[in-house]
């Protein structure tokens, strides 16, 4: 009679009666248990006393010289007949447009906005009794060149129901005085770090969280009122035929930045 052995079999069987392996194989990881479907990992701490969390802000301010200079024209006519008032205002905004394109270069945009043409009732008697027509043309101007910007807004001024408003003073949204104050705002933040781990004896060791909140121009003053500049140019200039352009001043631009900075710190000696 053959003797019963205990034999160590580090092994079970599966439903089909297949040996599985109770206990990985030496020399194998036994893969780690992940969460369960549906539950939330471990939230990661703000900071630890090993690896404090230091959070700055930086920000920078620059001022500098506009690009552009924004005008806005509107060409008017009236009249009782509708089509010589439609005749009257095409000339008009033609005359305008001309007189914009003169200057060539100088002007880096031109475009032309809504075109109206009102009829305007009799306010008294029981019928539709037309009165007059009203019609306007407005058109927009984007110039580089400021020298030439007081000359047009001067003669346009001068032109017959022509109303200009304007400058807008702006920067090209691909200014580096946006870049500038970008990188200003960045140094900013990693000097106040710096400060702040002076002060508690110990030294930055890493950038973990870089934040652009936002870079902003500024333009503290109203536009000119460029017609009544003018008019006023023309009183005090010389009797000429035509009147001595606008000196405009261009207005200073004002360029914020601001970023937030989260840096780790080496352990602080308390």
């Amino acid at each position: 009679m053959t003797p019963d052995t205990d034999t160590d079999t580090d092994t079970d069987t599966d439903p089909v009666g297949r040996h599985i392996p109770a206990t990985a194989p030496a020399g194998e990881h036994t893969p780690a248990t992940t969460p369960a479907a549906g539950r939330a990992e471990p939230a990661v701490p703000y900071g630890t006393p090993g690896t404090p969390r230091l959070t700055v802000r930086g920000e920078a301010d620059l001022e500098v010289d506009p690009e552009i200079a924004r005008i806005t024209i509107t060409v008017t006519a009236r009249g009782k007949d509708r089509r010589q008032t439609l005749a009257d205002l095409t000339r008009r905004n033609t005359r305008a447009l001309d007189l914009v394109k003169t200057h060539g270069d100088a002007v880096e945009h031109l475009e032309t906005g809504a075109l109206t043409i009102t009829p305007e009732l009799s306010p008294r008697g029981r019928t539709e009794r037309l009165r007059t027509h009203h019609g306007h043309v407005h058109i927009t101007a984007e110039l580089s060149d400021f020298t030439a910007l007081g000359e047009l807004t001067t003669a346009l001024a001068d032109l017959d129901l022509t109303r200009v408003d304007g400058p807008w003073w702006t920067l090209r949204p691909d200014s580096p005085a946006h870049r500038t104050a970008r990188r200003q705002a960045v140094h900013e933040a990693v000097r106040r770090a710096r400060e702040y781990a002076e002060a508690l004896g110990t030294t930055l060791t890493a950038l973990v969280e870089l934040a652009d909140t936002g870079t902003e121009d500024t333009h503290p003053r109203a536009p000119r009122n460029t017609r009544a500049l003018s008019r006023a140019a023309r009183d005090a200039g010389p009797a000429e035929d035509e009147p001595a352009p606008l000196d405009l001043e261009p207005q200073r631009q004002h360029v914020h930045a601001r970023v937030d900075a989260r840096f780790t710190m080496a352990p602080p000696r308390l």
